[in-house]
């Protein structure tokens, strides 16, 4: 009798033993499943916000190119006309209206923030200036332009006839003969309050490869 009980007390504890066995393997098989899957779902979100990032910086892209699209032939004309590179002029367009994406340049085809002082042909609009070393908010009257064109041959006429109160404001960036030494010639002239200016300008016309206009 005692045999038998101590096999029957040995069988039980391998049947509780193995009881315990499958059920630690299978928590162990449940969390490792829980933890891969929480990673896998992790992975694919960063995918997909990474796949939504790409596509906004895709369309953003898309929208610039069509902006240079629209005005690049039209800066080229007005351009060669006034004997002015193109590039340099698309690249301010771009930079100075966000693309035509400002209100100045949606509502007003002011593509330069070009002020202006007559009220029957001017709106007054917020903007923001470089002043004392610090960028501030101001309110100015900017002038309104019925087209691009307008707006493209208005710049391009302020650098042949210079300021009102200097004809020879702008020698430099007329004397200018490349994109490079003309976006600086416009720091030096006194036409941005930017310091970085030149160096946005010289960045969107390699990037979007502007100079192309220039040929």
């Amino acid at each position: 009798m005692p045999k038998k009980r101590r096999g029957k007390k040995q069988s039980n504890f391998i049947i509780i033993l193995r009881t315990f066995i499958i059920l630690f393997v299978l928590i162990i098989a449940f969390v490792a499943f829980r933890y891969y899957r929480r990673q896998a779902i992790q992975t694919e979100q960063i995918r997909q916000e990474q796949l939504a990032r790409e596509e906004a910086r895709q369309k953003i892209i898309r929208q610039h190119k069509a902006f240079i699209k629209e005005i690049g032939p039209i800066a080229k004309e007005v351009d060669q006309e006034f004997e002015l590179l193109p590039s340099i002029t698309i690249a301010q367009a771009c930079l100075e209206s966000d693309y035509g994406q400002s209100s100045l340049s949606q509502k007003y085809n002011n593509l330069f923030g070009v002020k202006g002082s007559n009220p029957n042909t001017s709106a007054i609009l917020k903007t923001k200036e470089y002043q004392k070393g610090k960028w501030i908010v101001v309110k100015a009257r900017f002038q309104i332009y019925d087209s691009y064109e307008a707006s493209i041959r208005a710049h391009a006429r302020l650098f042949q006839k210079g300021t009102t109160w200097n004809s020879q404001q702008y020698k430099h960036v007329l004397a200018a003969k490349n994109y490079q030494k003309q976006a600086h010639a416009l720091v030096q002239d006194g036409y941005a309050t930017d310091p970085d200016y030149a160096t946005k300008l010289i960045k969107l016309i390699e990037e979007y490869n502007l100079d192309r206009f220039d040929k």
